[in-house]
């Protein structure tokens, strides 16, 4: 938000009746101050101080929003005497020094204005007005300065707020010099203005907020300019311009066109040099220098000394902190299981609480907990059903459904019970069905039992994971950037998307195009086992053990109806995912709303397809009731050659498994979602790989940390801010540079901005999601997972009866809510969009934008590379793609610097 500095209105020395009876007021730093010669008035005022003092303090930000009615009880002597009243919206907000070494736009501010450069030395003028026309003339007379079409008159009017009550009569002006305010001294007729948006520094003292009044800068969008224009003005005595500017010595007059690059805007541009002017040391030194040359000297020896004291040492750059970069050693890799003793320590303290949060004491959180478990539930049901109906087509029934859903079950409560963060959730993924068809592809070329070298593939990858936590290989996440994490996100919601994509190609492929193999049929000639094969990833055929009795165009309304089957869900999901930001029906309805956002949409298309569409032939999953869940793997049927090339596979998978458990619990425990009980990344590693043993062992599909789904339960189990703004609710964002989120006593001078609303003025604040809290329980994912398990009496009906494009909408629903937030993604639409609509973010401010556009070309080049590896026809190149995931260390580290420079790689990996 702009500046906006209201001066203190000052009465003429011999105010009309009118005026002594309603006086003026003026707000600043949360009071107002009251000037009257009418004694019984003045008790008036007070009471109207009482009721319009206002203070708002959000976050960890001040900020102070007035209302001020300047109009006093009514009577009716000052109705019959024509008295005046006009209201004042006043609005502060305090800005950011602006760092010189770290944000790009302070170098080029300072560039662009040593270029042609407009400095007024020794200005004789003593009232603001006369200051300003002074200034905008200096513009008018330089040639490099010209702007055909810019009237600078209405520019003049532009600076300030003009406020009045029109009345019969004219009035003659008397301009108060020591205000710079044009005040009509006729009682009919009353007029005066103020500056609209102005930045000044301030110091927060123990009395309150100490302003410096030497200096004032003063900021103008106008919408006629063509570019941006900074002129300078050194007064030759100090002059009194009312409250909070009593000795002004120093005028900085910033005008910039309103369509502007976020960081180009005039509140920036005035930022800049407001921070220069800050320090009391330079304005010293320009007030000695005797010609232009010596000020713009002056000018260049503070931007060194700025750029210099902003200097910090790398450990503490970019909102990391200084252990995170900490250099690994080598014994912090022999010291065995040191990191799980930690884990246990940290996290056993708090176990019983896990449990007791939410339930027992003040804060409780029972209704959230009901909502997420909800949510949760069917996140780890329906991703259960796809890629088991997947791996049952894959594996000729070795792994069916029914094995998918108890193994998410087992593996689930154990995780939820005995892991370091019960938050992360576990669940089996596209890379694992991708895996465990290639499996599949080998026993048959080498006719190998499929469950004993499922088995012993799985007994290997458990082993490696085990060295992986005993040794604490977690300590290489470390080495994982911002931007290779977001790489991998990014290419997991990609796989998503193919799997719906291929899915309902296929089914037209079916039956759209293929039109005879469709048909109506009844109730009655239902078949439990009717099916097509959407195989996700891999290439697999459709079952063809339909059977239709009508031909025709039907089959084309089988087609039709999966698409908007598929797409209706991820509407009706993403929708109510968002629903939380509308201004309708209660917030804890919105809530309620958002959290089930998931089920609501898969049980309504469900019953749409299934039911009011139950004439239409819809494929769904197979589902073949095995003799028994606990069959053990014939281990011993494997010869040693088999056993030892299983090793090698096994530790591919490893590979897979540690960067996808420890990626996902990194981005869990970000420090954005506020969690306080502590991380656990060996102990959970150790956890994950006795889990597998079992799993492996008895034929059930492996599992590890998903995403999207650990960062979406942590958003369920959380406390988000919102603010109301235009009649829609927002989550409050965090704070973007420029902004502060802390004022405290003996910081140095900040810019405090005020300024009155108007559309075009500020730049657009970048909405994220700020988290107050969150409720970090077992007990949502113990009963979700314990619920999982009860779904297998479900079995075959009703969950049969979600048709497979609704899966389909699910995944392109878990796809679409992943990607927001993700900065490669932000930075790719950036390549769309016009230069004025950037977000004011960090890496837009710290980085040139031709070096963020490099560095997103090539963060989309590792990314297709990924693809081109995991999403492969051949089934062998499919399997090394976790080693091009780990290859992405020394590309970030020994290729990037070479291309961008070191400290423009770190400013895109940090946090803000």
């Amino acid at each position: 938000m702009a500046a906006r500095r209201l001066f203190h209105l000052q009465p003429c020395e011999s105010p009309p009746a009118a005026m002594s009876r309603n006086g003026y007021f003026f707000e600043e730093s949360g009071y107002l101050k009251c000037d009257t010669d009418d004694v019984k008035e003045e008790g008036a005022g007070e009471e109207l101080f009482d009721g319009v003092n206002s203070t708002i303090v959000s976050g960890d930000s001040i900020r102070f929003f007035v209302n001020v009615n300047l109009e006093g009880p009514p009577s009716a002597t000052a109705e019959s005497e024509g008295a005046g009243c006009v209201l004042l919206h006043t609005s502060r907000k305090y800005l950011k020094l602006k760092n010189f070494e770290e944000e790009v736009r302070a170098q080029r501010d300072l560039d662009g204005f040593l270029a042609r450069a407009s400095i007024i030395l020794d200005e004789t003028a003593t009232s603001l007005d006369d200051v300003l026309r002074e200034m905008l003339k200096h513009f008018a007379e330089d040639p490099e300065n010209m702007e055909p079409s810019c009237n600078f008159e209405k520019i003049m009017n532009t600076l300030f707020t003009d406020s009045g009550t029109p009345r019969e009569g004219n009035g003659t002006p008397d301009v108060s010099e020591s205000t710079g305010m044009n005040v009509q001294t006729c009682p009919s007729h009353l007029k005066f203005h103020l500056l609209s948006d102005t930045i000044q520094g301030v110091t927060a003292t123990v009395t309150g907020v100490q302003y410096q009044q030497s200096w004032l800068c003063i900021i103008c969008t106008i919408k006629s300019l063509q570019r941006r224009h900074v002129c300078i003005s050194r007064l030759e005595r100090p002059q009194n311009w009312g409250e909070n500017s009593c000795e002004v010595r120093f005028v900085i007059l910033v005008l910039a066109p309103p369509k502007m690059k976020s960081t180009k805007t005039a509140t920036e541009v005035g930022r800049t040099f407001a921070t220069m002017f800050s320090d009391i040391t330079f304005r010293q030194k320009l007030l000695e220098t005797k010609t232009e040359e010596e000020f713009k000297e002056a000018l260049v020896h503070q931007r060194h000394l700025l750029t210099v004291a902003n200097q910090r040492p790398s450990g503490m750059k970019d909102g990391h902190k200084s252990q995170g970069n900490k250099p690994l050693k080598l014994h912090d890799f022999l010291n065995i299981g040191k990191g799980i003793s930690d884990d246990i320590a940290r996290r056993f303290p708090v176990y019983a609480l896990d449990f007791t949060d939410g339930i027992i004491g003040n804060n409780k959180a029972i209704g959230k907990y009901i909502t997420t478990m909800i949510f949760l539930y069917f996140a780890c049901l329906l991703p259960s059903i796809a890629f088991g109906s997947l791996n049952d087509e894959n594996t000729r029934g070795a792994i069916d459904v029914r094995k998918t859903i108890f193994g998410q079950c087992i593996g689930g409560l154990l995780y939820a019970l005995f892991s370091g963060q019960p938050l992360v959730v576990l669940l089996t993924t596209a890379p694992l069905a991708l895996y465990i068809n290639v499996i599949r592809g080998i026993c048959d070329d080498y006719h190998l039992d499929f469950s004993a070298f499922y088995a012993w593939i799985g007994l290997w990858n458990s082993f490696f994971l085990v060295i992986y936590s005993l040794f604490n290989f977690s300590l290489l996440m470390k080495l994982f950037k911002r931007s290779t994490e977001e790489i991998i996100a990014l290419f997991i919601s990609i796989t998503f998307v193919l799997d719906a994509i291929k899915g309902i190609v296929k089914v037209f492929k079916k039956y759209y195009y293929h039109g005879h193999t469709g048909g109506v049929k009844s109730r009655a000639d239902a078949i439990p086992g009717l099916g097509i094969n959407t195989t996700f990833l891999m290439n697999s055929s459709v079952s063809e053990n339909q059977t239709c009795t009508h031909d025709g165009h039907y089959g084309r309304e089988t087609a039709v109806l999966s698409l908007m089957l598929m797409l209706g869900t991820l509407w009706l999901g993403h929708t109510l995912y968002q629903f939380k930001k509308s201004p309708y029906l209660h917030a804890r309805v919105r809530e309620i709303l958002s959290d089930c956002a998931l089920p609501i949409s898969v049980l309504t298309f469900s019953v749409v397809g299934s039911y009011i569409f139950k004439e239409i032939e819809m494929s769904k999953f197979n589902y073949n009731a095995s003799d028994s869940l606990f069959v053990l793997a014939p281990v011993q049927s494997l010869s040693i050659g088999s056993v030892m090339s299983a090793m090698g596979l096994g530790f591919l998978l490893s590979m897979l498994f540690f960067i996808e458990q420890n990626i996902v619990a990194s981005l869990t425990n970000a420090p954005e979602n506020r969690l306080v009980k502590g991380t656990a990344y060996h102990w959970d590693l150790l956890l994950v790989a006795l889990i597998n043993t079992g799993l492996s062992v008895f034929g059930l599909p492996w599992i590890h940390a998903a995403f999207p789904h650990s960062p979406m339960h942590v958003r369920a189990l959380a406390y988000v801010e919102e603010r109301v703004e235009s009649g829609h609710i927002y989550e409050t964002g965090s704070l973007v540079p420029g902004e502060v989120n802390e004022f405290s006593l003996g910081q140095k001078p900040v810019a405090c901005a005020q300024g009155k609303s108007r559309k075009g003025l500020l730049p657009r604040k970048r909405i994220l999601a700020w988290i107050v809290s969150v409720k970090e329980t077992r007990l949502t994912s113990l009963m979700a997972n314990f619920l999982v398990g009860l779904s297998l009496l479900l079995l075959p009906f009703p969950l049969q009866w979600i048709p497979k494009p609704v899966l389909f909408g699910l995944f392109l629903y878990i796809a679409l809510t992943s990607i927001d937030g993700n900065q490669l993604f932000e930075r790719v639409a950036l390549l769309l969009k016009e230069q004025t609509a950037y977000p004011p973010t960090h890496y837009i401010r710290r980085v040139p934008q031709r070096k963020i556009h490099y560095f997103t070309g090539l963060q989309v080049l590792q990314l297709l590379i990924l693809c081109g590896f995991g999403m492969s026809p051949l089934p062998y190149m499919k399997m090394i793609f976790p080693l091009i995931m780990i290859g992405m260390i020394p590309i970030r580290y020994n290729l990037l610097p070479r291309i961008i420079e070191a400290k423009y790689l770190d400013a895109m990996d940090a946090e803000y």
